[in-house]
């Protein structure tokens, strides 16, 4: 049976050089993680960190297979409510699938756009697709696919590479 999400966790760690209205946010800012779904994360306030926030705080997110961006805004809490400071769209792509395992600790730095699509800080983040129980690898149990080569047990993942052979090497092989 296929999934039909997967969840990530993901560490909002901090924000550099933010500003609302070309001033630097003084306190109260906080970050919310949103995907294609109508589900929201949001981490606590930084009470006193300014434009150079601090959260340090892990957030895990269900992210439906189908989508394909992550977003992270950063806002400041003022008097008149809720100001968004700045926007980043990620893309899934950006850790989930090619050469890294499923499980790597990502570390990601992201400029943040606000409403008008100009340069307003950045966000640092880490993220790690969480492997589903099932899927997950350890070493000396559960039943094992293939030949075993010699003695060693090293529970590695191998990957198979097609090659076509031209020229005198072809049909030998």
């Amino acid at each position: 049976m296929e999934s039909t999400s997967r969840t990530l966790e993901v560490t909002v760690i901090s924000g550099e050089n933010l500003r609302t209205d070309r001033k630097p946010v003084k306190k109260n800012a906080f970050v919310t993680i949103q995907t294609d779904s109508n589900k929201v994360c949001t981490t606590k306030m930084d009470a006193d960190g300014g434009s150079y926030p601090s959260w340090n705080e892990k957030l895990v997110v269900d992210v439906p297979m189908h989508a394909r961006f992550v977003t992270v805004e950063v806002q400041c809490k003022t008097s008149t409510g809720n100001k968004t400071v700045g926007v980043a769209r990620i893309p899934i792509s950006d850790f989930v699938g090619g050469h890294v395992p499923q499980s790597y600790l990502h570390f990601l730095s992201y400029r943040l756009r606000d409403y008008k699509g100009e340069r307003n800080g950045i966000i640092n983040i880490s993220v790690k697709a969480k492997v589903p129980e099932y899927a997950s690898c350890s070493s000396g149990t559960g039943m094992g696919m293939g030949v075993p080569l010699a003695d060693n047990n090293f529970g590695g993942v191998v990957t198979g590479i097609p090659v076509w052979c031209t020229g005198a090497y072809a049909g030998k092989f």
